[in-house]
Protein backbone atom coordinates (compact mmCIF):
# COMPACT_ATOMS: atom_id res chain seq x y z
CA UNK A 1 0.00 0.00 0.00
CA UNK A 2 2.83 2.40 0.76
CA UNK A 3 4.02 2.13 -2.83
CA UNK A 4 0.53 2.87 -4.14
CA UNK A 5 0.07 5.89 -1.90
CA UNK A 6 3.47 7.21 -2.94
CA UNK A 7 2.40 6.70 -6.54
CA UNK A 8 -0.72 8.80 -5.96
CA UNK A 9 1.38 11.68 -4.67
CA UNK A 10 3.74 11.43 -7.65
CA UNK A 11 0.74 11.33 -10.01
CA UNK A 12 -0.77 14.45 -8.48
CA UNK A 13 2.46 16.44 -8.68
CA UNK A 14 4.14 15.00 -11.76
CA UNK A 15 1.25 14.03 -14.03
CA UNK A 16 -2.01 15.71 -13.02
CA UNK A 17 -0.59 19.15 -12.31
CA UNK A 18 1.30 19.55 -15.63
CA UNK A 19 -1.75 18.29 -17.56
CA UNK A 20 -4.45 19.94 -15.50
CA UNK A 21 -6.23 21.22 -18.59
CA UNK A 22 -6.68 17.69 -19.94
CA UNK A 23 -8.09 16.39 -16.69
CA UNK A 24 -10.33 19.38 -16.12
CA UNK A 25 -11.75 18.90 -19.59
CA UNK A 26 -12.76 15.35 -18.68
CA UNK A 27 -14.85 16.55 -15.76
CA UNK A 28 -17.62 17.55 -18.16
CA UNK A 29 -17.84 14.06 -19.64
CA UNK A 30 -16.10 11.40 -21.68
CA UNK A 31 -16.07 10.64 -25.40
CA UNK A 32 -13.78 7.65 -25.97
CA UNK A 33 -13.67 6.28 -29.50
CA UNK A 34 -12.67 2.74 -28.53
CA UNK A 35 -14.10 0.02 -26.31
CA UNK A 36 -11.10 -2.07 -25.23
CA UNK A 37 -12.00 -5.49 -23.85
CA UNK A 38 -9.12 -7.38 -22.26
CA UNK A 39 -8.08 -9.69 -19.46
CA UNK A 40 -7.85 -8.76 -15.79
CA UNK A 41 -4.24 -9.96 -15.79
CA UNK A 42 -2.05 -7.37 -14.09
CA UNK A 43 0.64 -7.72 -16.76
CA UNK A 44 -1.35 -5.96 -19.47
CA UNK A 45 -2.14 -2.24 -19.35
CA UNK A 46 -4.35 -1.08 -22.25
CA UNK A 47 -3.49 2.60 -21.87
CA UNK A 48 0.24 1.91 -21.69
CA UNK A 49 0.11 -0.58 -24.55
CA UNK A 50 -1.69 1.84 -26.88
CA UNK A 51 -0.11 4.98 -25.41
CA UNK A 52 -3.58 6.43 -24.91
CA UNK A 53 -4.47 9.49 -22.88
CA UNK A 54 -7.18 9.48 -20.18
CA UNK A 55 -10.59 9.63 -21.83
CA UNK A 56 -9.57 7.83 -25.03
CA UNK A 57 -10.35 4.23 -24.06
CA UNK A 58 -13.45 2.76 -22.46
CA UNK A 59 -12.02 -0.36 -20.82
CA UNK A 60 -13.77 -3.60 -19.88
CA UNK A 61 -11.69 -6.23 -18.08
CA UNK A 62 -12.39 -9.71 -16.78
CA UNK A 63 -10.64 -13.07 -16.47
CA UNK A 64 -9.96 -14.38 -19.97
CA UNK A 65 -11.36 -11.31 -21.81
CA UNK A 66 -14.70 -13.10 -22.13
CA UNK A 67 -17.90 -11.68 -23.61
CA UNK A 68 -20.93 -13.69 -22.48
CA UNK A 69 -23.48 -14.04 -25.25
CA UNK A 70 -26.53 -11.81 -24.96
CA UNK A 71 -29.28 -13.27 -22.80
CA UNK A 72 -27.05 -15.78 -21.02
CA UNK A 73 -25.44 -13.41 -18.54
CA UNK A 74 -26.66 -9.84 -18.93
CA UNK A 75 -24.50 -8.46 -16.17
CA UNK A 76 -21.65 -5.98 -15.99
CA UNK A 77 -20.17 -6.95 -19.36
CA UNK A 78 -23.46 -6.49 -21.22
CA UNK A 79 -24.09 -3.16 -19.50
CA UNK A 80 -20.63 -1.82 -20.33
CA UNK A 81 -20.90 -2.90 -23.98
CA UNK A 82 -24.38 -1.42 -24.39
CA UNK A 83 -23.32 1.87 -22.79
CA UNK A 84 -20.16 2.10 -24.88
CA UNK A 85 -22.00 1.53 -28.17
CA UNK A 86 -25.33 3.27 -27.62
CA UNK A 87 -24.34 6.17 -25.36
CA UNK A 88 -20.63 6.79 -25.94
CA UNK A 89 -20.92 5.77 -29.61
CA UNK A 90 -17.49 4.17 -29.79
CA UNK A 91 -16.32 3.52 -33.34
CA UNK A 92 -14.10 0.53 -32.66
CA UNK A 93 -14.25 -2.44 -30.32
CA UNK A 94 -11.07 -4.37 -29.60
CA UNK A 95 -10.92 -7.73 -27.86
CA UNK A 96 -7.33 -8.24 -26.77
CA UNK A 97 -6.06 -11.53 -25.40
CA UNK A 98 -2.53 -12.08 -24.19
CA UNK A 99 0.09 -14.80 -24.03
CA UNK A 100 0.46 -16.92 -20.87
CA UNK A 101 -3.22 -16.35 -20.03
CA UNK A 102 -4.15 -18.14 -16.82
CA UNK A 103 -7.81 -18.39 -17.75
CA UNK A 104 -7.01 -20.17 -21.00
CA UNK A 105 -4.53 -22.42 -19.20
CA UNK A 106 -7.33 -23.40 -16.83
CA UNK A 107 -9.72 -23.93 -19.74
CA UNK A 108 -7.34 -26.46 -21.27
CA UNK A 109 -6.63 -28.22 -18.00
CA UNK A 110 -8.50 -31.03 -16.24
CA UNK A 111 -11.83 -29.92 -14.69
CA UNK A 112 -10.62 -31.16 -11.32
CA UNK A 113 -8.04 -28.37 -11.30
CA UNK A 114 -10.89 -25.92 -10.68
CA UNK A 115 -12.67 -28.00 -8.03
CA UNK A 116 -11.76 -25.47 -5.34
CA UNK A 117 -12.52 -22.49 -7.60
CA UNK A 118 -16.22 -22.88 -8.40
CA UNK A 119 -16.70 -19.24 -9.39
CA UNK A 120 -13.83 -19.46 -11.87
CA UNK A 121 -15.16 -22.74 -13.27
CA UNK A 122 -18.59 -21.21 -13.73
CA UNK A 123 -17.17 -18.10 -15.41
CA UNK A 124 -15.15 -20.17 -17.88
CA UNK A 125 -18.38 -21.70 -19.17
CA UNK A 126 -18.56 -18.54 -21.28
CA UNK A 127 -15.52 -19.90 -23.12
CA UNK A 128 -17.20 -23.21 -23.95
CA UNK A 129 -17.07 -22.43 -27.67
CA UNK A 130 -13.31 -21.98 -27.40
CA UNK A 131 -12.94 -25.27 -25.52
CA UNK A 132 -14.90 -27.14 -28.17
CA UNK A 133 -12.95 -25.63 -31.04
CA UNK A 134 -9.74 -26.72 -29.35
CA UNK A 135 -11.09 -30.22 -28.74
CA UNK A 136 -12.37 -30.77 -32.26
CA UNK A 137 -10.04 -28.79 -34.49
CA UNK A 138 -6.74 -29.01 -32.65
CA UNK A 139 -6.84 -32.43 -30.99
CA UNK A 140 -3.62 -33.43 -32.77
CA UNK A 141 -1.63 -30.51 -31.38
CA UNK A 142 0.43 -32.13 -28.63
CA UNK A 143 2.74 -29.28 -27.64
CA UNK A 144 1.48 -27.63 -24.46
CA UNK A 145 2.86 -24.27 -25.54
CA UNK A 146 1.32 -24.47 -29.02
CA UNK A 147 -2.06 -25.50 -27.60
CA UNK A 148 -2.10 -22.56 -25.22
CA UNK A 149 -1.07 -20.09 -27.93
CA UNK A 150 -3.78 -21.40 -30.24
CA UNK A 151 -6.38 -21.41 -27.49
CA UNK A 152 -5.66 -17.76 -26.68
CA UNK A 153 -6.13 -16.76 -30.33
CA UNK A 154 -9.24 -18.89 -30.86
CA UNK A 155 -10.77 -17.51 -27.71
CA UNK A 156 -10.44 -13.92 -28.95
CA UNK A 157 -12.23 -14.92 -32.16
CA UNK A 158 -14.93 -16.79 -30.24
CA UNK A 159 -15.55 -13.74 -28.07
CA UNK A 160 -15.86 -11.58 -31.18
CA UNK A 161 -18.73 -13.84 -32.25
CA UNK A 162 -20.33 -13.56 -28.80
CA UNK A 163 -20.00 -9.80 -29.08
CA UNK A 164 -22.09 -9.87 -32.25
CA UNK A 165 -25.04 -11.32 -30.31
CA UNK A 166 -25.42 -8.12 -28.29
CA UNK A 167 -28.26 -6.07 -29.82
CA UNK A 168 -26.41 -2.76 -29.53
CA UNK A 169 -23.37 -4.17 -31.33
CA UNK A 170 -25.40 -5.97 -33.99
CA UNK A 171 -27.38 -2.81 -34.77
CA UNK A 172 -24.21 -0.70 -34.94
CA UNK A 173 -22.59 -3.23 -37.26
CA UNK A 174 -25.57 -3.22 -39.64
CA UNK A 175 -25.30 0.55 -40.08
CA UNK A 176 -21.51 0.52 -40.31
CA UNK A 177 -21.09 2.51 -37.13
CA UNK A 178 -18.59 0.22 -35.45
CA UNK A 179 -15.71 -2.09 -36.39
CA UNK A 180 -14.50 -5.15 -34.49
CA UNK A 181 -10.85 -6.03 -33.97
CA UNK A 182 -9.17 -9.15 -32.57
CA UNK A 183 -5.75 -8.67 -30.98
CA UNK A 184 -3.29 -10.74 -28.99
CA UNK A 185 -0.59 -9.06 -26.89
CA UNK A 186 2.71 -10.83 -26.31
CA UNK A 187 4.08 -10.54 -22.79
CA UNK A 188 7.39 -11.85 -24.05
CA UNK A 189 8.02 -9.27 -26.78
CA UNK A 190 5.59 -6.41 -26.20
CA UNK A 191 4.25 -6.95 -29.72
CA UNK A 192 0.63 -7.14 -30.80
CA UNK A 193 -0.80 -9.49 -33.40
CA UNK A 194 -4.05 -8.54 -35.14
CA UNK A 195 -6.36 -10.97 -36.88
CA UNK A 196 -6.27 -10.56 -40.66
CA UNK A 197 -9.64 -11.76 -41.94
CA UNK A 198 -8.36 -12.18 -45.49
CA UNK A 199 -5.33 -14.26 -44.51
CA UNK A 200 -7.32 -16.10 -41.84
CA UNK A 201 -4.62 -15.73 -39.21
CA UNK A 202 -3.08 -13.40 -36.69
CA UNK A 203 -0.18 -11.30 -37.96
CA UNK A 204 2.17 -8.87 -36.19
CA UNK A 205 0.46 -5.52 -36.07
CA UNK A 206 3.20 -3.88 -38.10
CA UNK A 207 2.07 -6.08 -41.00
CA UNK A 208 -1.66 -5.98 -40.29
CA UNK A 209 -3.94 -3.82 -42.39
CA UNK A 210 -4.91 -0.61 -40.68
CA UNK A 211 -8.31 -0.09 -42.25
CA UNK A 212 -11.48 -1.07 -40.27
CA UNK A 213 -11.61 -4.81 -39.76
CA UNK A 214 -13.68 -6.92 -42.09
CA UNK A 215 -16.08 -9.48 -40.57
CA UNK A 216 -14.16 -11.95 -38.41
CA UNK A 217 -14.85 -15.68 -38.38
CA UNK A 218 -15.17 -17.73 -35.20
CA UNK A 219 -12.92 -20.58 -36.30
CA UNK A 220 -9.43 -20.00 -37.59
CA UNK A 221 -8.37 -23.38 -38.93
CA UNK A 222 -4.66 -23.84 -39.38
CA UNK A 223 -1.93 -26.42 -39.15
CA UNK A 224 0.63 -26.24 -36.36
Amino acid sequence: MEKLIDGIHRFQSGVFAPHRGLYEGLVAGQSPSVLFITCSDSRISPSTLTQSEPGELFILRNAGNLVPSWGIHNGAEAAAIEYAVDVLEVRDIIICGHTQCGAMTALLGPPDDLAELPAVANWLKHAEATRRVMRTQYKDVSSKEARLETCIEENVLAQIESLRTHPAVFAALTRGAVSLHAWVYSLETGGVAAFDSEAGQFAPFVDAKREPAKPLTSAKLRSI
